[in-house]
């Protein structure tokens, strides 16, 4: 897979591609020749179908898609120069669609500015995942089954594997780590294409890895964390590998979240580092605070956590966090305040997101969930928040059901960002997925009471 940066000096391309971000966060595309895409197209869009989106009703689903050719990338494939860009999506009367995704982001952003707490937020996204070398599943009336296979040791054809032990891969070096390839591959792709990043490395479970992109600006990250994925995807693909970010795809094992460092930055400076608490500033407690009530009220997880699988991996036993903490160098914190920072380095790392989410959605809900507690001066000390230890008062929901429920008695601080019928929208769509999931058997319960 061959990306670079794109600029309009550059020599000529073969087709536009216009990338558009469904309901769930996940690309998609469609393609346009050369000869077709004048610039009077790229400045106008294109219209297209927003029912088949998640978007909106079939009797009412025209929208124009329009390019941002400040995210514009060339693609070399197969012989063709392929010109890749975000899109912004606008009503046929030519007004912002306030329920796409880069809108939300972009809102929630302003909200920040229009607030005087901060010019912008900055956003450091940790990227975890499972590859696979086979993966095969089924679900049906009259069966139910899942089963997968690397050459770390998993699967029937894994006798001649090394094995590590499905929970001891952390920074394992080659020749067990059989997936350094698809790391550098994925992670050159990604620097060519202007993604940065900091590193990559094998995770604790089998076949388990991470890649770290440094920090970006909010207005950008969306779409560097969606096109990174996109990345990981394709060179994973051309290796015969398969890539999940599902939280929890295999049973006892180390589970995948997306945690994300942050910190707001007003004239230039962070303002979360301070003299208080673990290095941090009164705005800095108050954000983690705000973080954390919205969390443990559901309403956050339902943008962060958006799936059945997300409650598989939040169980104890591992290092996905449980409640709604913050402590310093804790992984089994809901927010970390890293300990090997300097002084006047203060950040936060809120580890309870996965990557299940619409990642445009999660950095809204995330950063206006903080902005809400600077703005009510919330103390996570006095709220009980400050340590990791798990209590009855601080456990987060447990399901999907619980999240939904929480999303529909506390979100007025998503007001911002999201109206009111796209929070109603989501919540619809997330329950659809709990009944499909809640009301199947699984095989475990045939072992239990059949």
């Amino acid at each position: 897979m061959k990306l670079t940066s794109w600029n309009r000096e550059m020599a000529g391309f073969d087709y536009v591609s216009f990338l558009v971000i469904d309901i769930d966060g996940r690309l998609r595309s469609v393609s346009l020749p050369a000869s077709y895409a004048t610039e009077k197209v790229l400045k106008k869009g294109i219209g297209f179908d927003a029912s088949n989106f998640g978007y909106a009703k079939v009797h009412a689903s025209d929208m124009v898609a329009v390019p941002d050719m400040e995210s514009a990338f060339i693609e070399e494939k197969d012989g063709f120069r392929i010109l890749h860009a975000f899109c912004d999506v606008r009503t046929t009367d030519g007004q912002p669609f306030a329920h796409y995704p880069r809108a939300v982001a972009a809102s929630a952003l302003e909200a920040v500015r229009r607030s005087g707490v901060g010019d912008n937020a900055m956003l450091l996204v940790e990227l975890e995942f499972y590859v696979f070398d086979e993966v095969r599943y089924s679900s049906s009336v009259d069966h139910s089954y899942y089963y997968v296979a690397n050459s770390e040791g998993i699967g029937e054809d894994s006798e001649d594997a090394p094995r590590v032990g499905l929970s001891k891969a952390y920074h394992l070096v080659s020749p067990n780590d059989r997936y350094q390839l698809l790391r550098n591959r994925a992670v050159q792709t990604m620097v060519d294409a202007g993604i940065p990043v900091k590193y990559h490395h094998h995770e604790v479970g089998s076949s388990q890895l991470e890649i770290e992109l440094d920090f970006i600006s909010m207005r950008k990250a969306g779409d560097a964390v969606t096109l990174a994925q996109w990345i990981l995807r394709n060179e994973a693909a051309e290796l015969g590998l398969q890539v999940t970010f599902m939280p929890k795809p295999m049973y006892k094992i180390a589970g995948s979240g997306m945690h994300v460092h942050q910190f707001i930055v007003k004239n230039g400076k962070s303002i979360f580092p301070g003299e208080k608490l673990y290095g941090l500033s009164d705005a800095g407690l108050s954000y983690t605070a705000g973080i954390l009530s919205h969390a443990l009220s559901g309403s956050l997880l339902a943008f962060s956590n958006p799936s059945t699988n997300s409650y598989r991996r939040l169980v104890q036993g591992y290092e996905a966090p449980v409640s709604a903490t913050f402590a310093q160098g804790s992984r089994a914190a809901a927010v970390r305040i890293p300990g090997y920072l300097g002084k006047g380095e203060a950040r936060i790392e809120f580890r309870t997101g996965d990557a299940t989410a619409n990642v445009y959605y999660f950095i809204a809900a995330m950063v206006l969930a903080g902005l809400d507690g600077i703005e009510r001066g919330l103390d996570p000390v006095a709220m009980g928040f400050s340590s990791d230890k798990v209590t009855s008062k601080n456990t987060f929901p447990t399901g999907l059901y619980h999240v939904i429920a929480g999303l529909k008695k506390d979100n007025a601080y998503l007001g911002a960002a999201m109206p009111e019928d796209l929070i109603a929208a989501w919540s619809e769509r997330k329950l659809k997925d709990a009944e499909y999931v809640y009301n199947a058997p699984v095989p475990q319960e045939y072992e239990l009471y059949f």
